[in-house]
C-alpha cells in the first residue's frame, strides 16, 4: 500500500485522547476539527525541560529523494513508547513546493506516519499562511512607503533588500520589476519572491520565546537603506505588531498524533539548505515540558541541519540535546560510492564500502559537538544482509552502534533496538554538548570555523560582492550574530557533483544576507537559490480529489 492507503486504515482517535496522554487539560486545547488542536505557550515548564531527554535525529548526505530522515524520528519516538519511555516527536510542517514538486510530503512514510497525513501535507492549521501574510504585510508598508509623501522615509528603491514570499515553487518569481503602469502603482523597482519558508519571518516564529519575544525580532528585520545610506528597520515602518497579529495563532504549537496513537506536535518549518531547518523553539520546549524524552529532526545531514540546531537553536534558546541519531540508507552509501542513481536497488556491496567515507564524517561531525551518536540504517526491501553488515562492522571500527530499523515496514515495533541503543547511548555518556563556535567570534570566523570543521574545507572564498557584504554587516553592528549557511545539501561541498567525502576544495560565498531579527546572517554558497523551482514532472500533476473529498497522489 502507498503511505496514504497506509494513513487511510487507520483509525484516529480524538484529539482530546492524545492530549491525556500528555496530562494536557482539555481546556488548554484549540481545537482544530476532531483530529488537531493549537497549545498554549503556558504548558513550557523550564524546570521540567532541564530533567527531560532531547534526541536530534539527522541524516547522511542524503539522495534526492532523502533517507527516511522523519521516517526514522516519528518510528523512533513509538519504539520508546513501546519501551516504556514517555515520548513525543516534535517536527517541522510541510512546505507546499516540496509537496507538489518532487520531495513530496513530509509526514513520514509507511508505519511510521503523523496523522491526519493529507491535513498535514497541505494547509493544516495555517501556520505557514500566517507566515505569508505577515511577510507579505511588511513588503506592502515598504512600497507603501516609497509612494508617501507625508510619512516618507526616503527609501531608496535601488537598496530595498526584503523580497515577497509565496508558498509553492515557482522559478518566474525569483527576479521580477513591480510599480509598473503609472504613478498610481507605486515606484518601479527589482524585487523578486523567496518560498514562504526561506522568509525571515519563518525564520524569527522559530526562534522565538513568546509573544514579545516576537514583536522584538520582527521589529529587528532589515528592510534596507534611506537615500543617504541610514538603515532601515521593519520597526521604522511600525510594522513589528500588526505582523505579530497575524501570528497570534501560528506561534501556538500543534498537537496531532502517530499512526501508532502517541503525541506528536508539529510547528514550524524552514528549509535546511537555505535556512535554518528545525523546528520552533517553543514546540521543542513544550515537548520537553510534557514529555520525558523529546525525538525531533533537522533537515538534510549533520553539516546542514544539525549544525544549525546546534549552534543557532540551542545557543539562540538555552536547549542542549543528549544524543544523536544519524540515520543513513544503503542506497544513499552507494550512491556516495559512485553507483548510478538508477542501479541503486541492485546489489553492490563494493559501492556501500566505498560510499562509508560519507557517513564516516557525519559521525565525526557528532563529536565535535560532544555528543554520543547511534546509527540509524534505515532498511529497504533491497538491502542484502552483506551490505548491512559491511556498514555495521564500519560503525563498530569507530566505536559506534549502527541499527538497523524498520520503521517503514514495521512502525515502532521495527525501532525498539534503535530505541534501546538511544537510551543506553545517553545512560552512557558522561560528555555535554558544547557549540562549534562562540557567537561573539568575527563573522569571518564563524564560516571558517563551519566549513574546516564541517564540511572538511581547506579554505573560504568571498565573491567582491560577499566582502561588500561583510563591510555591511560590520556597520550594522551584527558581527555577533550566528551564521546559517546555504549550501546544497547533496554534496559536503558546495558543488552537489562532489559526492562522498570531499577534499581539497574551498568553500565559496558568492553573497550574504543579513536577517537581524533573526540575529542570524546567511553565506549563500553555490547556486544556492532561496526561491525552488517545479521539476519537469511535478508531483502535482499526479495529485486529484474525488467527490466523497478523498485525496488521492500525496505521498
Amino acid at each position: 500500500m502507498t503511505d496514504l492507503e497506509i494513513a487511510r486504515t487507520i483509525k484516529l482517535k480524538p484529539i482530546q485522547d492524545i492530549a491525556d496522554q500528555l496530562n494536557i487539560s482539555h481546556d488548554d486545547l484549540n481545537l482544530y476539527g476532531k483530529y488537531k488542536a493549537k497549545l498554549p505557550l503556558t504548558l513550557i515548564n523550564e524546570e521540567k525541560i532541564k530533567k527531560s531527554n532531547l534526541i536530534l535525529v539527522t541524516a547522511t548526505s542524503p539522495t534526492p529523494a532523502g533517507e527516511g530522515k522523519t521516517t526514522v524520528s516519528i518510528g523512533l519516538s513509538q519504539g520508546l513508547n513501546r519501551i516504556g519511555k514517555k515520548t513525543c516527536v516534535v517536527l517541522r510542517e510541510p512546505s507546499l513546493g516540496p509537496v507538489f514538486g518532487i520531495k513530496g510530503g513530509a509526514t513520514g512514510g509507511g508505519y511510521s506516519q503523523v496523522l491526519p497525513m493529507e491535513d498535514i501535507n497541505l494547509h493544516f492549521t495555517g501556520d505557514i499562511a500566517a507566515v505569508e501574510k505577515a511577510h507579505n504585510l511588511l513588503a506592502a508598508l515598504i512600497d507603501n512607503n516609497l509612494q508617501s509623501k507625508k510619512r516618507s522615509l526616503n527609501l531608496d528603491p535601488r537598496q530595498i533588500f526584503f523580497k515577497r514570499v509565496m508558498d509553492m515553487n515557482d522559478r518566474s518569481l525569483r527576479l521580477i520589476t513591480i510599480g509598473l503602469g503609472g504613478t498610481g502603482n507605486g515606484i518601479p523597482r527589482e524585487t523578486g519572491f523567496d518560498i514562504a519558508v526561506a522568509s525571515e519571518v519563518m525564520a524569527i516564529l522559530c526562534l522565538s520565546n513568546n509573544i514579545e519575544d516576537l514583536k522584538k525580532r520582527l521589529g529587528n528585520i532589515f528592510v534596507g537603506y534611506t537615500m543617504d545610506q541610514k538603515p532601515v528597520f521593519a520597526r521604522d515602518l511600525n510594522a513589528q505588531g500588526a505582523m505579530a497579529a497575524l501570528l497570534k495563532d501560528a506561534i501556538q504549537p500543534n498537537l496531532v498524533q502517530t499512526l501508532e496513537g502517541y503525541p506528536a506536535i508539529i510547528h514550524g518549518g524552514p528549509f535546511a539548505n537555505i535556512a535554518q531547518g528545525t523546528n520552533t523553539v517553543i514546540a521543542t520546549k513544550t515537548g520537553l515540558s510534557l514529555a520525558d524524552w523529546v525525538v525531533t529532526e533537522a533537515g538534510f545531514g549533520s553539516d546542514l541541519g544539525a549544525e544549525k540546531f546546534m549552534d543557532i537553536k540551542c545557543q539562540s534558546s538555552g536547549l542542549a540535546p543528549r544524543a544523536i541519531c544519524i540515520v543513513t540508507t544503503i542506497r544513499a552509501l552507494k550512491y556516495h560510492g559512485g553507483g548510478d542513481l538508477k542501479n541503486l536497488k541492485e546489489p553492490n556491496p563494493e559501492a556501500v564500502r566505498k560510499g562509508l567515507v560519507n557517513l564516516e564524517k557525519h559521525l565525526e561531525n557528532t563529536k565535535l559537538f560532544g555528543l554520543p551518536a547511534v546509527v540509524a540504517i534505515n532498511k529497504f526491501v533491497t538491502d542484502t544482509d552483506e551490505e548491512i553488515a559491511i556498514v555495521q562492522k564500519r560503525c563498530e571500527e569507530m566505536g559506534f552502534k549502527a541499527v538497523v530499523a524498520e520503521v517503514w515496514a514495521k512502525g515502532g515495533e521495527g525501532s525498539e533496538q534503535l530505541a534501546h541503543a538511544v537510551v543506553e547511548a545517553v545512560a552512557s555518556s558522561t560528555e555535554k554538548f558544547k557549540p562549534l563556535y562562540s557567537w561573539s567570534s568575527s563573522i569571518e570566523d564563524k564560516i571558517k570555523t563551519i566549513c574546516t570543521k564541517i564540511y572538511g574545507a581547506d579554505d573560504v572564498e568571498y565573491s567582491p560582492q560577499a566582502k561588500l557584504h561583510l563591510r555591511r554587516i560590520s556597520k550594522l553592528g551584527l558581527d555577533g550574530a550566528a551564521v546559517c549557511m546555504a549550501k546544497t545539501q547533496k554534496s559536503l561541498s558546495d558543488n552537489p557533483d562532489l559526492i562522498g567525502r570531499p577534499t581539497g576544495f574551498n568553500i565559496t560565498v558568492r553573497e550574504i544576507e543579513i536577517a537581524a531579527g533573526a540575529n542570524f546572517v546567511v553565506p549563500i554558497t553555490g547556486e544556492m537559490m532561496r526561491m525552488p523551482g517545479l521539476p519537469d514532472t511535478p508531483a502535482a500533476e499526479f495529485i486529484d480529489i474525488d467527490n466523497d473529498g478523498n485525496i488521492s497522489g500525496l505521498f
